[in-house]
């Protein structure tokens, strides 16, 4: 009986399996996309296993499967489709990822949709930033997002890059975003020695970033608490998928130059206003002759033997190499990217140039049905040749103030010695200023499936940014006052961190959707710094510190503080019309005082899905429609680490040292606190046309100030937290599908940005906070600009005039003018934040050809252009002046803005809004044209794709500011200031893209 039983267990298993192989047939199909043109490359998988396969250059693919399977279509951009198998025959239509509702935005510790969001959150993809050759990713976000504004301070290759999400939050404290990588937050600190600031991220590629999304109210953000008040930037690397591997390689290749030369007198003009300047104030041209004959050196500059074009010399023709490559692919158990980009951009401005490498990995594997393991890694090294910062008389574009008499180079070739100022030839002649910037960022991490619904997240990363500087300057170097000097710094920055999290996500009845995360972080980072200085080198070979014979100076420094947190989040959806969300995050640091260590910030938001209601759900007309509301408080942290703590410094003496107190501690100090709301709406029209509107406000309170102290305190100021910041405004998006077609298709992004950032409290019972010509004042404009108020000139005798702006006795304004400067008073004359921002996008594909340009605009700013006290001055002094000083006052009946030429006369010279320009503009931010080539033609080549492209920056700009540039700012200091700052590069680059 056991063998009649066991033979027929045998029979029945061989017949099970000869029924399962009996099913398995093949399964074949096409591919195409909406237009029904033939996808190449589409990974094809068979749900559940480790059979796939990639439709080929016709869009054609076969596979085997049983009938019960599931047949898995992707491909990178495009919406993944499931399709049973229960035919042999499966024919596919893939849609484009463009349903901005379906789309997955990335939020902190998870992902949510944009259908099911509350919150306000930007978002850019790698189609819209992988082709703009641009160093920093940060560029490639201009125009792009609302309510975000991306500046970069000069036309420098690692110039630093300012973002503000939803306008200012802060006055003293930091203004920057959070910046978090695959989970990672970023080191964004600044540790240039040469007094301008260098760009953070200038070591990312935009080969490497699959998405950014940025976080800009309270609901979003709040996650990241105690950091998240300036809004929060989640950038997100590649990721392989599962299918056959796949193998990218860009190539481009540019030109750059700059947007805009200013025009400057020539020899002729230069001696005609100087002799005329010196007349007028002095009697005679004697003053101007004795100048021209030491610019001069030797030369006639009487018959303009000399004519030099010292702008020229300041600007250079740039050019940029871009190479990337990038592999991925995977099964159902392990993907991957790798990744690899090189870039070499030589700047447009003399002697300034970026070489950077970067390569990347990252690898998931799971190990069993329930856990699986991954690592991120990136590794990247850019080098730096760097010029001074704006404000140094050896920066390039300081140049021109030189004298057009002026030889530039001696018939030897050197750098003339003898100029007005120093010649910043010399400069780059026999010195150099070099910054290497290491960074490796890494992530590990693990994630067990608990159950169908609970899984359990495990992450550590770290972050190191090392930097050395090496400046070195030979003897024949401006102001030099040894045989050449070298300085040498080095710095290590490091975070690491890690984070524990569990994630529900469950939908109960097909109604009830439910996902909820619960965790912890601790976050430690560590700064050292030193650096040393040695003189008197036996000669300009020697270029280290060890060639020097003295070493005369050295310091060094170590610091580090720690963040540790719990946090929560909840999100609820009930029938997918009704969205509810709430967060909380308690943070603690050691960078606040010992009695307010510990902060709590929470956030709510709900939104009403109203087109899944039963009186709109077949609505063809309003597709779409949800109102959604959000509240929340946040934190600014970075208000340095020893803000809140008493100091004392060494103090030597005669050989003996002792200690001096230098701060005054407050245990109390803690982070400045932002409490936002949030109003907006999403709207759906034919399916084609996609809306969103948003009103929010942002208060931030706790400003950080330095309180004066009674000089019998021992110190001068103590921090506190005392000052109120109310930040407001509109943001409109729209997204339009204008044309949609098998062969043509149109799609348009609009997004307007409206702001005002208005100070409602200040310290010392609100006093004001006057700088050298902004001001902080109740009521008005952060930072506004704050003048002497310039009036023209008095036709009758060629003086420039001043309104008084003195208070009369009923309390207006006396516009009464004056040619006594010092009887003139200030006025607030300008904000230096624009009030309206908008980004214009149009991307169009006609068969094999695709056409892709930004416009961006921004109004209401304006800028001071504190070097116009030296260079429009007519003829105070030497310095050349711009080509508008020759309309200068003449003679009585004159009506003309500039008055009449004085030399060292001071005729309008001092800081006014004569200085103080609009800077409203619209700009050609960046444009694309591209060709595919037909399937057809690299057939036979192995390869999926290859396009030709050519790509363009700052193309064109439209605008009535008198200077370099519209968006061009000092970068040594100053708010809304331009001083010899640089204007920003047009670059123009061609490239290919070939895909395997």
């Amino acid at each position: 009986m056991k063998l009649k039983l066991k033979g027929f267990l045998v029979l029945l298993v061989a017949l099970v399996t000869q029924i399962t192989f009996a099913q398995e047939r093949t399964v074949s199909g096409t591919v195409s996309d909406n237009a029904g043109l033939p996808l190449p490359g589409v990974s094809v998988l068979v749900k559940g296993s480790k059979s796939g396969t990639q439709t080929d250059f016709d869009g054609k693919f076969t596979i085997k499967a049983t009938p019960s399977q599931t047949l898995v279509f992707s491909y990178i951009g495009m919406k993944s489709q499931e399709v049973s198998a229960n035919s042999v025959t499966v024919n596919v239509k893939l849609k484009d990822e463009t349903n901005v509702l379906d789309a997955v935005v990335v939020v902190g510790y998870g992902t949510q949709t944009k259908k099911r969001s509350t919150d306000a959150i930007s978002r850019v993809t790698a189609k819209d930033i992988q082709q703009i050759p641009v160093a920093n990713v940060q560029n490639a976000l201009v125009g792009k997002l609302a309510g975000v504004q991306v500046t970069q301070t000069n036309g420098k290759v690692e110039g630093g890059i300012s973002i503000r999400v939803r306008g200012a939050a802060s006055i003293s404290a930091g203004k920057e975003p959070l910046y978090v990588l695959d989970g990672v937050p970023l080191i964004t600190t600044n540790e240039s020695s040469n007094g301008a600031p260098t760009n953070p991220l200038l070591t990312l590629s935009t080969n490497e970033i699959e998405s950014i999304d940025v976080l800009k109210d309270a609901s979003s953000a709040a996650i990241y608490g105690a950091r998240g008040a300036n809004g929060v930037v989640i950038i997100t690397t590649k990721r392989g998928k599962e299918g056959k591997g796949t193998f990218t390689i860009n190539m481009s290749q540019g030109v750059s130059e700059a947007t805009k030369k200013r025009k400057w007198l020539n020899a002729k003009q230069y001696v005609e206003l100087f002799t005329e300047a010196s007349i007028n104030e002095l009697g005679d041209a004697a003053e101007a002759e004795d100048m021209f004959d030491f610019l001069a050196q030797g030369t006639d500059w009487r018959n303009n033997e000399v004519d030099s074009d010292w702008q020229d010399t300041a600007f250079q023709r740039g050019h940029t190499k871009d190479v990337d490559f990038s592999t991925s692919g995977g099964d159902a158990n392990t993907k991957y990217f790798f990744s690899g980009a090189y870039n070499n951009t030589n700047g447009i401005i003399n002697s300034n140039s970026l070489e950077r490498i970067t390569a990347r990995t990252n690898v998931s594997h799971k190990v069993t049905d329930r856990f699986t393991v991954g690592m991120n890694l990136s590794f990247s090294r850019a080098e730096i040749n760097r010029v001074q910062d704006d404000n140094a008389f050896t920066t390039p574009l300081q140049a021109v103030a030189q004298s057009p008499l002026s030889p530039i180079r001696l018939e030897d070739g050197t750098a003339n010695p003898n100029t007005l100022y120093a010649n910043y030839l010399l400069a780059i002649d026999n010195s150099f200023w070099k910054t290497l910037v290491r960074r490796v960022t890494g992530k590990v991490y693990g994630e067990f499936k608990i159950s169908s619904h609970f899984k359990a997240n495990s992450d550590f990363s770290y972050d190191l940014m090392s930097q050395s500087e090496d400046n070195w300057n030979g003897k024949n170097t401006p102001f030099q006052a040894t045989d050449g000097d070298v300085f040498a710094s080095s710095v290590n920055n490091e975070t690491y961190i890690t984070s524990n999290y569990i994630t529900y996500d469950q939908t109960l009845a097909d109604k009830h959707s439910i996902n909820a995360v619960v965790g912890m972080e601790f976050n430690k980072f560590n700064r050292r710094y030193q650096d040393v200085t040695s003189i008197y080198f036996p000669n300009d070979n020697f270029q280290t510190i060890d060639g020097g014979a003295e070493v005369n100076g050295g310091s060094g420094n170590e610091t580090d503080y720690t963040f540790v947190s719990q946090f929560g989040r909840v999100s609820y959806s009930f029938d997918n019309k009704y969205l509810f969300k709430a967060s909380i995050r308690r943070d603690g640091s050691s960078r606040f005082g010992i009695n307010n260590r510990f902060g709590t910030f929470p956030a709510v938001s709900a939104g009403w899905v109203v087109s899944e209601e039963s009186f709109l759900k077949e609505n063809k007309v309003l597709s779409y429609l949800k109102i959604k509301s959000s509240w929340g408080k946040l934190g600014n942290a970075e208000i340095g680490n020893f803000a809140s703590r008493q100091f004392y410094r060494p103090n030597s003496y005669n050989l003996r040292t002792g200690l001096t107190f230098a701060q005054a501690g407050n245990p109390n100090l803690t982070w400045e606190k932002s409490a936002q709301i949030d109003l907006g709406t999403e709207i759906g029209l034919f399916n084609r046309v996609n809306l969103e509107f948003d009103y929010y406000k942002k208060t931030t309170d706790g400003l950080l100030f330095n309180v004066p102290l009674a000089l019998s305190s021992g110190t001068t100021t103590i921090n506190q937290n005392i000052g109120e910041l109310v930040s407001k405004g509109v943001e409109f998006v729209i997204n339009t599908k204008n044309i949609d077609s098998e062969n043509f298709k149109w799609n348009t992004s609009l997004n307007i940005t409206t702001n005002n950032s208005i100070v409602n409290a200040l310290p010392n019972n609100n006093a004001d906070i006057i700088n050298t010509f902004t001001i902080n004042r109740v009521g008005e404009n952060v930072s506004s600009f704050y003048l002497k108020e310039y009036a023209g000139v008095d036709p009758a005798n060629g003086d420039a005039l001043f309104y008084l702006n003195t208070k009369n006795a009923d309390g207006t304004l006396n516009r009464a003018t004056t040619n006594n400067y010092g009887a003139a008073q200030r006025v607030i004359a300008g904000n230096p934040f624009p009030t309206l921002m908008s980004g214009l996008t149009n991307t169009i594909n006609y068969k094999g050809l695709d056409f892709t340009f930004t416009f961006q605009g921004e109004w209401g700013a304006s800028i001071y252009n504190s070097a116009g006290l030296y260079q429009s001055v007519a003829a105070d002094y030497f310095d050349n002046q711009s080509i508008d000083q020759l309309n200068r006052w003449r003679k009585p009946g004159d009506i003309t803005n500039v008055p009449q030429a004085r030399l060292y006369g001071g005729n309008g010279t001092g800081h006014s809004t004569r200085f103080l320009d609009n800077s409203d503009f619209v700009r050609l931010r960046n444009m694309t044209i591209g060709y595919t080539l037909p399937n057809k033609v690299i057939k036979d080549l192995g390869m999926s794709s290859v396009r030709f492209y050519a790509t363009g920056v700052n193309l064109l700009t439209f605008t009535n500011y008198s200077g370099y540039d519209p968006e061009a700012r000092r970068d040594d200091t100053g708010i809304g200031e331009e001083f010899y700052s640089a204007p920003p590069a047009r670059t123009i680059a061609l490239g290919v893209n070939i895909n395997f």
